[in-house]
């Protein structure tokens, strides 16, 4: 499937900002299951000044802004040509080593009603362990916008059975650790037929398994992702992939809008 891709951020001010750092994690990668036709960046009220590819394998750009703007907007686009592989994006390629992805985050934390969910997934194979825990996680918890913040655990999310994708994913990603499997968040885009602009990206997870090696899951809408999905970051969970993170100084109050839009 051809994809043609818009990412626009904007930041407004109440006042100007006397200094700010953001780190834009925005581009595609090609791999097995995508392949970057063309991809182009705008930065308007700040200076891209570097580039680099973290331990991740996500490509950053490090953004600074000086000058007191009262507005930043970051304007990311290009085509991308996407394969149905069944959700599995093959081996491991990254710097940080398989093993790191075993280790529990701030985020990812199970506590006793994630392990006792981990505990109720006994199937015939490490696979189908997953896609029941992705399938029950889909039933367990209730996609509801505004309940939850970036800052929420997977097991209080999981416990309130509300969340967003973000949400899905961490919990997914706490299960698959319990099971034995390296586990990393993904965020990226979603095409979705019956729906134009969208506010947010997208965010699964994939577990490593032996045979396959990373194979996605998306809890959030119980399915394995397709030709319908852009990869484009990953990490141990939300901060080493959101799109934007960075610092700020200055007295302002800061307003965030997006607009996303995916179209074959």
């Amino acid at each position: 499937m051809l994809l043609k891709i818009s990412h626009v951020t904007e930041y407004t001010y109440t006042s100007p900002v006397n200094y700010a750092l953001q780190r834009l994690r925005l581009r595609p990668h090609s791999g097995r299951m995508q392949k970057v036709l063309q991809w182009q960046s705008q930065v308007e009220g700040a200076n891209v000044e570097a580039s680099y590819t973290d331990q991740f394998d996500n490509f950053v750009e490090l953004v600074s802004i000086t000058g007191r703007p009262d507005k930043i907007r970051i304007v990311a686009s290009g085509t991308v040509e996407t394969y149905d592989t069944s959700g599995i994006s093959g081996p491991h390629a990254a710097y940080m080593p398989l093993w790191m992805y075993e280790r529990e985050t701030q985020l990812t934390k199970p506590g006793k009603s994630l392990r006792d969910f981990a505990r109720s997934l006994e199937k015939a194979s490490t696979l189908d362990m997953l896609h029941a825990a992705k399938s029950a996680l889909n039933q367990k918890m209730k996609f509801e916008p505004g309940q939850t913040t970036a800052q929420t655990t997977a097991e209080d999310a999981f416990t309130a059975g509300v969340g967003v994708c973000q949400d899905h994913s961490h919990a997914f990603i706490a299960v698959a650790r319990l099971l034995g499997c390296p586990a990393r968040y993904v965020s990226g885009y979603l095409h979705m037929e019956d729906t134009g602009e969208q506010v947010a990206s997208h965010a699964w997870a994939e577990a490593f398994v032996d045979g396959l090696g990373w194979v996605g899951f998306d809890p959030a809408n119980d399915k394995s992702p397709d030709e319908n999905y852009v990869q484009v970051a990953y990490g141990f969970d939300y901060t080493d992939a959101s799109p934007v993170s960075g610092i700020s100084w200055g007295a302002a109050n800061e307003n965030l809008s997006v607009s996303i839009t995916v179209e074959q």
